[in-house]
């Protein structure tokens, strides 16, 4: 009931005028969507969906070996510290986490530290305020969800259809890529779905390693909250980012359907 009435709130308040200097909104307008076509706000829903498939699909590839590991594995003391690896980003809260990133990828950071010393580069290497920087951190803050989820998916493949693949002459990957990766697909849409819709709410990530040079929808709805004060507009923003993130998922369905035929037992 609470967040009906809050997208309720956001919803209204879209279509009000913007009063300068005043904390109080004007009458209806449609003001607010026309102007979405400005550039400023087509990069930002263009960098927003082009993070949010390049984090899915990063965060998938090394999100899978360590679900398989961690469902495979028989050594205990292994699968323990894959599990305490994978998901220990879960218990840190995204601001720690950001701030770690920070620490790392920052001119005097680990990363420029350790290959200046190693004589490797003479001038720090540009990451912080990047979108390479901030991929970097939306993906380590995503991996831990999809690794439990793929994980989860793994587990429940019968063994026996691969012992069927074997016994009829199928290697090693050949049983992977026909038989294991297909069943686990289950696990991959549902991976893909919430890394999707994650990384395309983020906030504090893209606002801290970002620092205002990688636009996205979450960013540029608090800048134009809190900074200008123009509520109106970031309402009319947030609307237009929820309608976006349908419109991605449902064709994201779509285009599953067939996978998910595939992935069927």
């Amino acid at each position: 009931m609470g967040i009906a009435v809050s997208l309720a709130a956001v919803f209204q308040f879209s279509f009000r005028a913007f009063v300068p200097g005043s904390l109080d909104v004007g009458g209806l307008t449609f003001a607010n969507f026309s102007g979405m076509g400005k550039s400023i706000y087509l990069d930002a829903f263009a960098n927003t969906l082009l993070l949010s498939v390049e984090t899915t699909v990063f965060s998938l590839v090394a999100a899978y070996p360590l679900a398989y590991a961690l469902v495979r594995v028989k050594n205990r003391a292994l699968k323990s510290f894959i599990l305490i690896v994978s998901i220990t980003p879960l218990f840190l809260g995204e601001i720690v986490r950001t701030y770690s990133w920070i620490a790392v990828l920052g001119s005097n950071g680990f990363i420029n530290g350790t290959l200046r010393k190693l004589g490797l580069i003479e001038w720090p290497f540009e990451l912080m305020f990047t979108h390479l920087g901030v991929l970097v951190a939306l993906v380590h803050v995503t991996i831990p969800v999809v690794v439990l989820m793929l994980a989860t998916a793994i587990s429940h493949i019968n063994r026996d259809y691969e012992k069927a693949a074997q016994s009829l002459g199928a290697g090693p990957v050949r049983t992977f890529v026909t038989v294991t990766l297909p069943l686990s697909m289950p696990g991959i849409l549902a991976s893909i779905t919430t890394a999707f819709a994650w990384t395309f709410s983020a906030f504090a990530t893209p606002q801290m390693i970002g620092g205002g040079r990688v636009p996205t929808v979450s960013t540029l709805v608090y800048q134009l909250g809190f900074s200008s004060m123009n509520f109106p507009l970031a309402a009319s923003l947030s609307v237009m980012g929820l309608l976006m993130t349908t419109a991605a998922l449902f064709a994201l369905g779509l285009l599953t359907k067939r996978l998910k035929a595939v992935g069927g037992h």
